[in-house]
């Protein structure tokens, strides 16, 4: 099922963001004219993904959540869900929803577009 190989793929992109090597497997998995739309407001594409990748902290831990699939066609699949990560036990996890743009080139799904929106924190959480 077309599911299952994306969250595959998502869990590969997750995993590398928590053992640091998100540069690599990003950097294999972005078309050449890639964007990311991040939750601080900034669109990176291809190189920019790649360089923050290589300098960023990494994850300790992630989860996904209510993941749901949108068939453009046989070639184009959205992944939409619920990401929670942290890096940092003592810090509040971030929350957003998620949706990640694939296409199949040359029988390998690519990742176009990801996308992220925070899910505002429960006033009540960690209180």
């Amino acid at each position: 099922m077309i599911i299952d190989e994306l969250l595959a793929l998502e869990r590969r992109g997750w995993d590398s963001l928590c053992d640091g090597t998100g540069d690599d497997v990003y950097g294999r998995l972005l078309t050449e004219e890639g964007v990311m739309v991040l939750a601080h407001g900034m669109v990176f594409d291809r190189p920019t993904v790649i360089a923050s990748l290589a300098e960023a902290p990494p994850w300790q831990r992630y989860e996904i959540r209510d993941a749901r699939l949108i068939e453009i066609d046989a070639a184009t699949a959205i992944l939409v869900y619920t990401g929670i990560a942290s890096r940092d036990e003592d810090e509040q996890p971030f929350r957003a929803l998620m949706s990640s743009t694939y296409t199949r080139r040359s029988g390998q799904w690519r990742l176009v577009l990801y996308q992220q929106t925070p899910i505002p924190a429960d006033p009540g959480e960690g209180a």
